[in-house]
């Protein structure tokens, strides 16, 4: 068979191209230290390669994502805390003042200092984080969750929703609390609790405690009423029904008063009274943060100040004063073992991300192996490739410049 000269010319020339080529595409893979530097190289590892890319782009956002969750964590735990040594300071505090070896005076004393508290207090409810959200004011986080009414009491305006950030794929984390459950919430908990309702007479309670968890009517609203029968006074127990406190216990309607530390038990709960009642003096027992008596940290706080400075001159002055600071202090325990429970839940949310990041560090390690495994070079290969590449490529040009020597016309 006849070969044409320019068959053999066009061949040569391929093959060269064809060895370029080859040394070219190992060329750019050392120096790029990439297996798969274009899709062609191997389509189906530079598209899962794509993924894994992806997935690591998800990875370090949520990572940063961590930090900003963290850093939210570690503002509330920190304020929390001072929260809630703020609250063991009022309780120290109302302690003390609660002794009756104490002027009218001293108790206007404490009632300044609880009064630096209340307003500490009121300063640490609405704290921001570094960007200028309020920590404690849900989703409505660019106004204080705290205001003051034209009474001067406090009331919370921010969202009753926790503020979340996703901080992993499957892990939608609560970063912040709302003022709500710190202020005005109580833990599960949290038992019953006593409070005078505007008596005249000077009877003073203690309790009440818990004589039967596990009575029928235990978890129940009740009230204590004081009457009179015959000139001797006498008390009656109601239940809250729903609507209204009415009587459920003939055992316990216009019963003797004696006024001498009787202890009165009903609905798995028992209260200690003292003192001598007038007619229409009651005493609510309910459990605490319960809709008859919701709970509220500030108000707490407003009312022990109020009976502080209110001089106590008469036997009811003073029986007041006792009752109220007596509620008040089981209502700073209640709180304080809530802020407490809010601060423990917020350490445990800072240990979960730590527990994520290091999962999320594996995971990232594992892409990365993966998408070595996929793409990078083994410089081993690819030099003795280079190698071989170059020692093809001047084979082809050596054979061409031999070729090109072989003409007819030489000889002529």
């Amino acid at each position: 068979m006849r070969v044409s000269t320019i068959t053999m010319f066009e061949q040569s020339t391929a093959s060269i191209n064809r060895q370029q080529s080859g040394f070219l595409k190992v060329s750019q893979q050392i120096a790029s230290a990439k297996r798969v530097v274009n899709p062609s190289d191997d389509p189906q590892a530079a598209a899962r390669a794509i993924g894994v890319d992806q997935s690591k782009a998800m990875t370090k956002q949520f990572a940063d994502a961590r930090v900003a969750a963290r850093n939210s964590l570690a503002q509330t735990e920190s304020v929390v805390n001072s929260i809630s040594d703020a609250v063991m300071s009022a309780k120290s505090l109302l302690v003390r003042a609660s002794s009756d070896t104490f002027s009218d005076t001293d108790r206007e004393s404490f009632a300044s200092e609880l009064k630096g508290i209340y307003e500490t207090m009121i300063g640490q409810a609405n704290a921001t984080d570094g960007n200028g959200r309020y920590l404690f004011a849900g989703y409505k986080d660019n106004t204080p969750p705290f205001v003051k009414s034209a009474d001067g009491s406090v009331e919370y305006v921010g969202d009753m929703s926790a503020r979340q950030q996703r901080v992993d794929s499957s892990r939608l984390m609560p970063v912040t609390e709302n003022g709500a459950t710190i202020f005005q919430s109580v833990s599960q908990g949290a038992g019953y609790i006593a409070e005078a309702q505007g008596n005249q007479g000077s009877v003073t309670f203690s309790g009440p405690r818990a004589s039967d968890m596990n009575h029928a009517d235990y978890g129940a609203s009740f009230k204590v009423v004081f009457g009179e029968a015959e000139g001797e006074p006498t008390y009656s127990v109601q239940r809250f029904d729903g609507t209204n406190y009415v009587d459920f216990d003939p055992a316990l309607t216009d019963q003797p008063y004696s006024g001498d530390g009787q202890q009165v038990t009903f609905g798995g709960v028992s209260i200690t009274l003292s003192g001598e009642p007038v007619a229409g003096d009651e005493f609510l027992v309910t459990r605490a943060g319960s809709d008859e008596r919701p709970a509220d940290l500030f108000k707490t706080m407003e009312q022990a100040i109020q009976a502080l400075e209110t001089p106590a001159v008469t036997a009811a002055d003073k029986a007041n004063l006792r009752n109220t600071l007596n509620t008040a202090m089981r209502d700073l325990d209640n709180g304080l073992d809530n802020v407490l429970m809010v601060r423990a839940s917020a350490g445990a949310r800072l240990e979960e991300l730590n527990v994520i990041d290091a999962v999320g560090s594996n995971r990232m390690i594992n892409y990365e192996q993966t998408l070595s495994d996929l793409v990078d070079l083994d410089y081993v290969a690819a030099i003795s490739e280079y190698s071989l590449r170059q020692v093809g490529l001047q084979a082809a040009q050596k054979t061409f410049i031999d070729l090109k020597g072989m003409s007819l016309f030489d000889y002529m």
